[in-house]
């Protein structure tokens, strides 16, 4: 199978993942923008996990763009990642429904640690996967953002124990640092 057909089998995924995000948006019975209030813990889960997915999205994108042949592992650490992300709006919507409470903000922590583990296992997966000179292996070096992203979401979760605004701050900031694309794969500019 070609790398074009695992990227858009997982663009579809992600797409629903988006999809099924927005649809657990409520729509307020107001008609005032004080209405809006008690739906702004919903509006900034729904925010911060679209800018995660957003950021699985272009990253997968710029990943599978320097793959050269797919194998059936990779085909499996792939879907392995898109079962975390498809448990993002499971999540997303528990903590917007219960924004101050920790079992729901670990468990966005949970579902944000596997799957940070599950693209660092795509990663390593498509480099045994191919050749140790393809520019696939040069790329995929050392990944300190990942690694970093790992370390945060371990240290959230058991701070939404004790503290619940560290462990959301947490979460903003690996999203902060995630907002430029991953400098390895991105395409290098001609000019």
């Amino acid at each position: 199978m070609g790398p074009g057909r695992l990227e858009a089998f997982s663009d579809g995924v992600i797409a629903i993942i988006i999809t099924i995000m927005v649809l657990e948006l409520k729509v307020p019975h107001g008609t005032d923008l004080s209405a809006l209030e008690p739906l702004l813990p919903q509006l900034v889960s729904y925010a911060l996990s679209f800018v995660f997915v957003g950021i699985y999205w272009n990253n997968h994108h710029h990943l599978i763009h320097i793959v050269k042949h797919v194998t059936g592992r990779i085909m499996w650490a792939n879907l392995h990642l898109l079962f975390w992300l498809s448990l993002i709006p499971f999540a997303t919507g528990w903590i917007g429904e219960n924004h101050r409470a920790a079992w729901p903000t670990a468990l966005y922590g949970v579902v944000l640690l596997m799957a940070a583990i599950a693209y660092t296992i795509l990663q390593v997966v498509i480099v045994a996967d191919h050749p140790k000179d393809s520019p696939v292996v040069a790329a995929l070096g050392g990944d300190l953002k990942g690694k970093f992203s790992v370390l945060s979401y371990a240290t959230a979760i058991p701070l939404s124990f004790v503290r619940l605004w560290i462990a959301d701050a947490l979460y903003v900031f690996v999203a902060l640092i995630w907002f430029v694309p991953d400098r390895r794969l991105a395409p290098k500019s001609k000019g």
